[in-house]
């Protein structure tokens, strides 16, 4: 069948539009991950949800909260990058390096490499714990255990790091003269920076700008045009509290000496659901945070202080939690429901996975629209074959 350049752009058009509608992240280069948490009842088996996550979602890392065997086993032969976690309360055993190589034996070793464990976590926030024991065993522990994978030759596969809370920066604002907390900045993270440095391992944070926000900087929060916030040390305006969170943290590892160590956000999210108190707690502010938040970390900006680069950012989280304690809003950061359904339209979902879900959502007079469009442009080219 012939068809004429109208026709032809007609196609094009229409093509166009679907495409705008259903290819939310062409590429997103390895750059987002996920907390894959499990205080929740009902949980799929880790099997399924690799599956899930591989055949479904852009998500190429995950971040677990322990080093559970099934969920090791399961990820195997995904691809998918895996950072696992010895809990807080382990951490002052492995200040015996006997200790340390027995963990790396149990608890990495019969899973790599079919598995692509990429990271140890020490610990989470255990500067924020204010436990003394914990504070002055996480570096040691983090040195015994890189010897244990120099030992097993996998220290070239397998950093190891751990993830702090931003309540290790004494003054965030403006974000230019941030530093770290007095007492920790020298005996704790000069150290630890250190060792990051000489293993070529990243400093990783959790900023949330959900904590940080109330009605009169939900805008700010949330990525959405804002007046814009300057500092006046630098010149530069900062248009979201994300990007001003950042460059605290860089701007106290460079006080210290270290900008040139990465920063990787090892926790970021916004909650579905919250308590009446609290602002901006709805799936339109999670979906408009976590998407926002997605587009901004891969578009390769960076921030004012760190122009043009992407971050490797962990979405929080994979599931609601709904065995955790606390406020409301701690069982409400799942982008999906244990059965694996969104919780809301969170960007997440792979192209084809997003394009049944899209196609549903269209609106009538859109579509309407479109098909009188495209009858006008044949109705219009017929007349002109006669």
């Amino acid at each position: 069948m012939h068809h004429s350049p109208s026709t032809s752009y007609l196609v094009m058009l229409i093509s166009f539009f679907l495409a705008s509608k259903l290819l939310l992240f062409p590429g997103v280069d390895g750059t987002i991950g996920v907390n894959y948490g499990t205080v929740a009842s009902n949980l799929p088996p880790p099997a399924q949800v690799a599956h899930f996550l591989v055949e479904s979602t852009i998500i190429s890392r995950v971040r677990l909260f322990d080093a559970d065997s099934n969920i090791l086993k399961a990820f195997a032969h995904t691809g998918i990058a895996v950072s696992v976690t010895v809990p807080n309360d382990e951490i002052p055993r492995l200040t015996k390096l006997n200790f340390a190589q027995q963990w790396v034996e149990n608890n990495i070793q019969p899973y790599t490499p079919n598995t692509n464990i990429v990271r140890i976590l020490v610990g989470n926030e255990v500067l924020s714990t204010a436990n003394k024991l914990l504070i002055g065993s996480v570096v040691p522990a983090m040195q015994n255990l890189h010897s244990a994978l120099f030992e097993a030759s996998l220290d070239r596969r397998i950093q190891v790091s751990t993830p702090h809370s931003l309540g290790i920066i004494s003054n965030s604002s403006p974000p230019s003269t941030a530093m770290f907390r007095q007492g920790y900045d020298t005996y704790v993270l000069k150290p630890l920076l250190s060792f990051l440095r000489a293993t070529n391992s990243p400093f990783m944070v959790n900023p949330y700008p959900f904590f940080g926000c109330s009605l009169d900087t939900l805008d700010f929060a949330l990525f959405r045009p804002n007046a814009g916030v300057l500092d006046e040390n630098t010149g530069h305006v900062y248009t979201n509290m994300f990007d001003a969170q950042l460059d605290s943290v860089f701007s106290a590892m460079r006080f210290l000496g270290f900008d040139d160590v990465e920063i990787v956000i090892a926790e970021t999210g916004w909650p579905s659901m919250g308590d009446s108190t609290q602002v901006g707690v709805d799936a339109k502010s999670a979906a408009e945070y976590n998407g926002n938040l997605i587009r901004h970390v891969i578009s390769g900006a960076g921030t004012p202080l760190m122009p043009n680069r992407t971050f490797e950012t962990y979405i929080f989280a994979l599931f609601n939690e709904d065995l955790k304690e606390g406020p409301t809003c701690e069982r409400n950061f799942g982008l999906f429901h244990t059965n694996m359904t969104p919780v809301y339209d969170n960007w997440i979902l792979r192209r084809t996975t997003a394009a049944a879900a899209a196609a549903a959502n269209f609106h009538p007079v859109t579509c309407l629209l479109v098909i009188t469009i495209g009858f006008l442009v044949l109705a219009i080219n017929h007349h002109g074959e006669i």
